[in-house]
Parts: structure tokens; sequence; C-alpha cells
């Protein structure tokens, strides 16, 4: 599907986003394994959410799916069947596009007494697995992979259901495999301890804290002592802020007013923000309330003047999802940005430095790009232009709100890449003031 966005008006106003897609996942798979009933409200369900959902009635667990007011609302209601209950599946699991899907669902498969195998699509099939296996196996799941477990498809072989206790140092700065690893150690014979590379998204830790599991968080460890049940749970799902910067950095890029509610605002999710404000970005957020640990509120952009700024190693796990919209801000920025220490975005959707590069430079931009990262002198004028999605929802809906600054139209082809994170993205680009036509 190939999409014509223009917005030479700007994109402001008032934003509710879809629902957060890691938050959802994680609700999914932990009310699977839980003693009872547990309710979703207004989770995501799209794309790779919905492989989650697939992934997890192959293995017995039931969803019930109630529709209710306007925007698509829903309420989702799960049956768990406890730490040990999921049934052997009868076919080959599917986890689509979604790497979280495929990792953290493995940490809760390691050692079943079950027999299952995990694919995806070409995408998932070439990205890294073995970060997630190796500590699997460490705690005696029997797991098989292409390339000795580098990549999918994985093969779960039957276990006895409890794993081995674990003291791992975690080499890279991914939730995806810390929240394996904890997933596996819930069922752990004894304490489950991660140290070194652990700042990332902490979705997992706060959630298994606010249903009352024993797990210790500081700055250096995070601990897991054994569990014997989850208790079932209610949780409904904020809105992404990941979906959001994508109209963020549209305000911003117009000089628009824009205020986002029902945000979450998890510290682990805004660098982006942080990063905005550095380069002179009037932003401000409003925590309202918490959810299951989970601090939501209010994000309110108004216009104004960027400057370039460095982005380094350290930072990146909390806005690993916003560098290319650092890219299509630093276009606009007085002065030099400096990106680095990004190279886990060549394990996503795509290489992500590189269609990052490519879609600046198809609108006639200028970047130059390292094996880690990239630098960007500003400002620039970009012109209109056709953007390549590759497949990559994220760099479809950075080219879509890059119009905001190229007077005129920019055509995604592939656009229909968008529905795995933000299904109603045109709708919301339209409503913003914003058009979209085939």
């Amino acid at each position: 599907m190939n999409i014509g966005f223009n917005a030479e008006k700007g994109l402001g106003g008032v934003l509710v986003p879809p629902a957060d897609k890691s938050l959802t996942h994680r609700a999914f798979m932990l009310s699977s394994i839980s003693s009872g009933t547990s309710t979703v409200i207004d989770p995501l369900k799209t794309g790779d959410c919905l492989s989650t959902i697939g992934c997890l009635k192959s293995l017995g667990i039931e969803f019930s799916i109630k529709s209710f007011g306007e925007g698509n609302r829903s309420e989702i209601t799960i049956h768990g069947r406890g730490l040990h209950g999921f049934r052997e599946p009868l076919n080959v699991l599917n986890a689509g596009n979604s790497g979280t899907t495929m990792r953290l669902l493995s940490g809760l498969l390691a050692g079943l007494p079950v027999y299952a195998v995990m694919t995806g699509d070409d995408s998932l099939l070439k990205r890294p697995m073995k970060r997630v296996i190796e500590p699997l196996r460490a705690m005696g799941g029997s797991i098989a992979g292409r390339d000795n477990g580098s990549y999918a498809p994985l093969t779960f072989l039957p276990g006895e259901g409890l794993l081995m206790p674990l003291d791992y140092e975690l080499p890279v700065s991914s939730a995806q495999v810390k929240s394996s690893v904890l997933f596996a150690g819930l069922r752990s014979k004894g304490t489950v301890v991660l140290t070194g590379k652990i700042h990332s998204r902490d979705h997992t830790e706060r959630m298994l804290k606010a249903i009352g599991l024993p797990v210790t968080v500081n700055g250096e460890m995070i601990k897991l002592e054994p569990v014997v049940e989850l208790p079932a749970f209610d949780f409904r799902i904020p809105g992404d802020i990941s979906s959001a910067s994508f109209f963020i950095a549209g305000a911003l890029l117009s000089g628009k007013e824009l205020k986002v509610i029902d945000c979450g605002i998890n510290p682990t999710r805004t660098g982006f923000i942080r990063v905005l404000k550095r380069m002179g970005a009037d932003i401000s957020t409003e925590e309202t309330e918490v959810r299951m640990g989970e601090p939501i509120g209010v994000i309110t952009v108004k216009p104004s003047s960027l400057s370039g700024t460095m982005v380094t190693e350290e930072e990146i796990p909390d806005l690993i999802d916003e560098i290319p919209l650092i890219a299509a801000l630093a276009v606009s920025a007085e002065g030099e940005t400096v990106v680095s220490g990004a190279e886990e975005l060549k394990h996503k959707e795509t290489d992500r430095l590189v269609t990052t590069a490519n879609m600046i430079e198809s609108l006639k931009g200028t970047i130059t790009v390292f094996n880690d990262g990239f630098m960007i002198t500003g400002p620039q004028r970009l012109k209109p232009g056709i953007v390549e999605s590759g497949g990559d929802h994220r760099i479809a809906m950075t080219g879509a709100v890059l119009s905001t600054f190229t007077g005129g139209t920019i055509v995604v082809n592939g656009f229909d890449a968008a529905a795995v994170s933000y299904p109603n993205f045109i709708e919301h680009f339209i409503s913003l003031g914003g058009k979209a036509d085939e």
C-alpha cells in the first residue's frame, strides 16, 4: 500500500495514542500463566500483538473479546492456565514479525514438558535469537535453532517443568532478553539474579512487582525469588509513547502545539523527550496516575527552535524506537547532531541505520552513516519525494511526518507496515491537520 502524505499546514491538536505495544504483549503473556481470569482493557489489537494472541491460543489459552464504545475500544478476558499449564501445540507457533513475541515466549516455553516449534516471517528469521537462547539453556532449557540457536525457527524439547537458578550478566542492554529470562525464572527452583547491562525498558519488572511477586530491583541488579503462582489481574493499557513520538516530532517540525493524553511516561521510555529538551524543545510531562506500576500522564509540546545534540550509547536503550525521528528532527535543527552506540538498530525489522539514511537521502537530505550511528548537520531543506518503508513500521511513519517539513507530498511505499504498531495512524494524521491519499 502506497500512501501520499501532506502536512503543509502542520500537525497539532490533541492526541490519544494507540495502546502500548510492549505492555500489551506482557499483559497477555503474564495473564496466560496466571492462576485465574484476568482482564486487559484497551490493548493493542494488531500486528505483533495478534501474533502473541495466536501463539497463546495454540498453547491452550482462551481469550474472550468484547468491544464497546467508540474508537474500537475493547476488553479482553484471558483465562490463565497457571505456570505449568500450556498445552502442547498441534502445529508450529507463528510469531509473525514480532521479535517480542518470539523472545519473551521463549522464556515461558523453556523447560516445559511440551514439544513446540516457533517460527516467524522472513524478517524475524534473520534477527538474532542466541542472546535469549544462551541464558535459557543455562537454566536447563533444551532449545535448538538454526546456527546452534542463533536464528529461528526455534525448537523447544520437553523438560520437567522447573528450571535451574541463574546468576547471569546480561551482555546486551535488551528488555526482550531481560524479560525472557525473568519469565523463565518464574519456574526456577531457586533465585534468578541478573546483572550487567540491565538498564532497558523495565515494564516486566514493574508488572511483576505490581501483582505482588518477589522481585528486587536496584541500579546494578535484578533479583527474582522462587514463585508458586501468579495472581490474576486487571489492567487498562495506556497509550504508547513510541507511537505518540511520531506526532510529537511532527508538531515540532511544523511549529504547532500538541497535547498527548493518557500516555505512558515510564522513565525508561522517555529518553526521546529528554533528548528533545536538550535540543531546545518546549515539552513537558505531567503524571496523572499509576497503573500496574506504570506512570501515566499528559505530554504537552509547544513550538520551539531546535539545536543539534549528541546522543550517546548510554541513552540508546531509552529511545531505541525513536532514532529515525531524531534523524528527522536533526534535519531541521541548527548545527550538528550525532547518534552513536546504536548498533542494535541493525537487528530491527530492517537495518534501521541504513533505512533511516535512505529515507533522508530520498528526500534530498544529507546524512553520514557510521557503523553504530549517524551524523546530520542542519538545518537542511528536504524536498517532496518517495520513501521506501522496507517493511519497517517506524520508517514508514517517520516518512509520513516528514511531510510537515518538505512543503509538499511524501509518498510512502509499503505504508501498510505501520499497522504493526499504529493501525489508526492515517486517521490520527488527518485529525491533527494532515492529508493522506492512496
